[in-house]
């Protein structure tokens, strides 16, 4: 796969993106309430319709590069596929629903209605049950990784998100006492995951046979970068509309949220780069390892929040948060595991 040279512009700068939405969404529904009045009447089965549009203008993109061929290397170097496998699904989900808990119920408790923090930790846990499918090849490439290794990784993240990202869910959020309707769960996982992965796969399969794997990442895959950009700014500016209220009111609880989201970020990378140096693995193989875990798939957790909970919940701004401070968070942990690269096995 051809890999993005370094961190992109769009992506560089994504936190501003995000405070610009954010601003520009709050104006909107308070000076022109009649756009979110609107929006809010096409919906089918709780999911808004322009929504889910614009989300599969971001997720279809990401699931181009994932090539499911890779997965028949997992058996050549199978401890990296362990450390992610088992810190994204036996871990990760399960430290953000710990430390969400603790910050939301217990630290902030004072800050933050009892209802409203039951929301945020729902949001919370959609960010920690979804492992970085697209933005994760940014951070390997900044990083020195394995491309072709960093590929089988997300591929079998993928795989797993199929099967293992609605139970759960619903399980954690169960545990938090936040009721979900299964069936809007799963037709989320079926809108968000399942269909643009298939589609992925199909057009991937079609193209590569007609034209060439070379064409197919050098030109028709980055044809769609400026759709996947639109896609996020647009949700996100629909998304503040209907936050505009809750923001309004209570404009400390963007940080409030921020902080379990920033150390759950931490933990998660050091627990699979420790454990990566543990096991001696090379340094390009440990270092996107514990970037997948790290950064989280916020398209898809955005979506299935706004399904789950609406527009103007607390859960799908708990998700937005995340994508607020993704980006630098995440760059402060590539120089992190540059610098430290000297204690790594070096790549055979």
């Amino acid at each position: 796969m051809e890999e993005k040279k370094g961190i992109g512009f769009f992506e560089k700068y994504l936190t501003i993106w995000v405070v610009l939405c954010i601003v520009i969404g709050i104006a909107v529904g308070q000076c022109i309430p009649a756009i979110p009045d609107t929006l809010s009447k096409f919906e089918y089965a709780n999911v808004s319709v322009p929504v889910a549009l614009l989300i599969w203008l971001m997720i279809y993109p990401m699931m181009l590069k994932v090539d499911f061929q890779s997965v028949k290397n997992v058996g050549k170097r199978p401890k990296g596929i362990i450390i992610t496998c088992v810190t994204n699904w036996l871990i990760k989900p399960f430290t953000m629903f710990g430390l969400a808990w603790i910050f939301f119920f217990v630290v902030f408790k004072a800050l933050i209605p009892a209802e409203l923090a039951n929301e945020y930790l729902a949001g919370a846990v959609l960010l920690g049950a979804a492992p970085c499918t697209a933005m994760v090849f940014v951070w390997s490439y900044l990083t020195k990784g394995d491309a072709a290794y960093t590929l089988v990784q997300v591929a079998v993240n993928d795989l797993i998100i199929l099967v293992a990202f609605a139970p759960i869910v619903a399980f954690l959020l169960g545990i938090g006492g936040v009721e979900i309707p299964w069936d809007t769960l799963l037709l989320s996982v079926l809108l968000f995951v399942v269909i643009p992965l298939t589609a992925g796969v199909l057009t991937r399969l079609y193209v590569v046979k007609r034209k060439g794997i070379e064409y197919f990442n050098n030109v028709f895959v980055k044809k769609f970068d400026n759709y996947t950009i639109g896609g996020l700014l647009l949700t996100l500016i629909i998304l503040f509309s209907f936050q505009g209220e809750t923001i309004m009111n209570n404009p400390l609880h963007i940080l409030l949220i921020a902080v379990p989201l920033i150390l759950q970020t931490f933990l998660i990378f050091f627990i699979a780069y420790g454990w990566a140096k543990w096991w001696k693995l090379p340094h390009d193989v440990a270092a996107p390892a514990g970037m997948i875990g790290a950064s989280n798939f916020f398209e898809l957790a955005v979506a299935v929040a706004i399904s789950l909970f609406g527009l103007q919940s607390g859960a799908a701004l708990a998700t937005v948060v995340g994508v607020l401070v993704e980006v630098p968070v995440m760059l402060i942990l590539v120089k992190i595991a540059n610098n430290s690269r000297k204690y790594f096995e070096r790549a055979l």
